[in-house]
């Protein structure tokens, strides 16, 4: 099959993914063989090619990345009964876990310290075919294109999960800063429980982008635009990976409420006096998975994207990198 291969980390203008024939992976038992239909291109894939990832990742070298893929299943590893040849399916970030640690028992699987992730410690869907475990490839409705329903995989199931942690709840006022992949879908699942949702952001495509999946209002950060005043907001979550948009959220978010990071940056000094709550977020479950998936299907959220050819995977990389994308890329095989 053909698949871009990472071989080493390294900047992006270096081109490091390397597209190439590598042998057809098999399915053994409890796994399918996917032929990939579309993979969404994510930041952390981003990160990880550059050598800027988490420590440990990618857990080996050569990898094929990518984890927001849709396939249809074309072989069956020996057990798996829950899926059929010609099924379409979709993989998310989780490609699975331990299934018997306290975090799989209480249903935040994500947090399994044993969890495989699809592109980082397994092979993912930047190639033709890919394996994944049965348990978790999800069917997608039929109402859901290939490329609509591959981002709902991480971005959507991603957004999901900040908006429960801010506890948004009807008449609230959120805000969102980084109006990306992830931040455009945490807007339409906010408004969708009934907030009013401000995205901060000073780039005109974000602005566009949030006005059009819903945003009450658009403002830019203190210091470069109108900005909001000080504590005005019950809650505030932050896809945008830097020191500054950590310290936008503090000043904005009102005593008493709720801070979500969805990306590794600094947390600046925090006033106790405020009691302000901040939260991390990643990832998601398999229960999220079917509920991200049913509310698209339902047409009640929707990825904004744009669909590239896999030998486009440098280009698209280079593009993110430099906030040409402006919600989310997806590579067809």
């Amino acid at each position: 099959m053909r698949a871009a291969v990472l071989h080493q980390p390294a900047p992006i203008a270096a081109r490091p993914l390397v597209l190439e024939e590598v042998p057809d992976p098999v399915a053994v038992s409890a796994e399918v063989l996917i032929r990939v239909r579309a993979c969404g291109v994510c930041r952390s894939n981003l990160h990880m090619v550059q050598g800027e990832w988490m420590p440990a990742s990618p857990a080996l070298l050569p990898i094929i990345p990518g984890h927001e893929v849709v396939g249809e299943v074309v072989e069956l590893g020996a057990g798996v009964s829950n899926l059929q040849v010609g099924d379409r399916v979709g993989v998310q970030p989780l490609w699975s876990t331990c299934g018997s640690c306290e975090h799989c028992l209480t249903g935040v699987e994500q947090r399994c310290r044993h969890r495989q992730i699809t592109g980082e410690t397994r092979d993912g869907g930047f190639a033709e075919l890919m394996v994944a475990d049965a348990r978790f490839a999800f069917p997608i409705p039929d109402s859901l294109s290939d490329t609509e329903a591959a981002p709902l995989l991480c971005p959507g199931v991603t957004a999901l999960g900040a908006v429960r942690k801010a506890a948004v709840s009807p008449g609230q006022r959120v805000g969102v800063i980084g109006i990306g992949g992830v931040g455009h879908v945490v807007i339409q699942l906010a408004a969708l429980a009934g907030a009013e949702v401000t995205a901060i952001t000073a780039t005109p495509a974000h602005r566009a982008l949030a006005e059009e999946v819903g945003a009450r209002r658009v403002v830019a950060p203190s210091g470069q635009g109108p900005a909001l005043p000080d504590g005005v907001l019950d809650s505030t979550i932050v896809f945008a990976p830097s020191a500054a948009a950590v310290a936008e959220a503090v000043r904005v978010t009102k005593p008493g409420g709720r801070i979500v990071l969805g990306v590794p940056a600094p947390l600046g000094p925090l006033d106790v006096g405020d009691e302000k709550l901040v939260l991390t977020t990643v990832l998601g479950s398999r229960w999220d998975v079917v509920q991200v998936l049913d509310l698209a299907a339902r047409a009640m959220i929707r990825i904004v994207h744009t669909d590239h050819a896999l030998d486009e995977v440098n280009e698209v990389l280079a593009r993110l990198d430099t906030g040409q994308v402006e919600a989310r890329a997806v590579l067809v095989p």
